[in-house]
């Protein structure tokens, strides 16, 4: 039988909550990216998702220096909560370069890999949600695959788009502007594959 936490699930409901505050900042990212109005509130909605993301990574972190018997081991905790916390830094990433670069209106690219992000971290939190559940080794699996899927999807995109980048754009400056914003809407699904890739060696490791 596929159990990993006998007794305490504070860790993993520290997690869910993680992984359910990323969907919330992707949503507002992909929400910024398709309407693209009232730019800078929107910015600020989001960075108090990552402000919050913040707080629970300290949470995770905190209870991990106090918690002398964990249910997975260590170094997994960790690897986890950073890979998330990496991804909603990245989603706040995205939307203070748009605001900073006074970028005017978005492209059919940026709004694909919104689109991606937003998926994948709704797979992640499908995931992690099956993590602690008696045979639920098989979903977490399915749900880290369809993660690396949706990552080497947002490769293909980012490369697309920096392509048509250089074909189309002849401002230099705003090439510069969108390679960067566009590298790290497709570094947010790395670190989802990264946090998928923890998910999945926790899974095997407590099979």
């Amino acid at each position: 039988m596929f159990r990993i936490i006998p007794r305490d699930q504070e860790f993993f409901a520290l997690f869910q909550k993680a992984s359910e505050n990323i969907i919330e900042g992707a949503e507002r990212l992909k929400d910024l990216l398709d309407h693209f109005d009232d730019l800078k509130e929107r910015a600020r909605m989001i960075e108090e998702v990552e402000h919050k993301g913040d707080t629970i990574t300290h949470d995770i972190v905190k209870k991990l220096n106090t918690t002398f018997i964990t249910p997975i081991d260590r170094e997994d905790i960790l690897a986890l909560s950073s890979s998330l916390d990496d991804v909603i830094d990245l989603i706040h990433g995205v939307a203070t370069r748009l605001l900073l670069y006074k970028v005017t209106e978005t492209t059919p690219h940026a709004r694909e890999l919104g689109f991606l992000i937003l998926k994948s971290v709704q797979e992640l939190q499908k995931g992690i949600a099956h993590l602690p559940l008696a045979k639920g080794r098989d979903r977490v699996y399915e749900h880290c695959v369809e993660v690396n899927s949706l990552e080497n999807e947002a490769d293909r995109v980012c490369r697309d788009a920096i392509a048509s980048l250089f074909q189309n754009e002849k401002d230099p400056v705003a090439i510069l502007k969108w390679k960067e914003i566009y590298e790290t809407l497709e570094l947010a699904t790395d670190r989802c594959e990264d946090a998928a890739n923890v998910l999945e060696g926790v899974a095997l490791k407590n099979g």
